[in-house]
C-alpha cells in the first residue's frame, strides 16, 4: 500500500469492528526501509519516559492498517486504548 504521508494526518482511525481509536497526529518513520512503522494518536512527546509510554500505549503498529481511504482501518492488534 503506498500512499503520501501527508496524506494520513488528521485522518480518523477506527478498529476493522467500527471501533473509534483516535486521530493519526504523529508518524514513526524508518528511514532505512523509508516506511511508517507507527501511527500515533497524539504528538510524540520529548521526554524519553513519556515518548516511551505514548508509544506503548498511543500508537498503532503501521503493519495492522488493514485500509486508507476516507479513514484508516486497522486490525485488532492495536497498541492504544481509544480516545476519550
Amino acid at each position: 500500500m503506498t500512499t503520501k504521508l501527508s496524506r494520513l494526518y488528521g485522518m480518523d482511525i477506527f478498529t476493522d469492528s467500527g471501533k473509534f481509536v483516535g486521530t493519526a497526529q504523529d508518524f514513526i518513520v524508518d528511514f532505512e526501509s523509508g516506511e511508517v512503522s507507527r501511527i500515533l494518536i497524539e504528538p510524540l512527546p520529548v521526554g524519553k519516559d513519556d515518548a516511551k509510554k505514548a508509544l506503548r500505549e498511543k500508537s498503532v503498529m503501521y503493519k495492522n492498517v488493514k485500509s486508507v481511504e476516507d479513514v484508516i482501518v486497522i486490525t485488532k492488534g492495536v497498541a492504544s486504548a481509544p480516545a476519550e
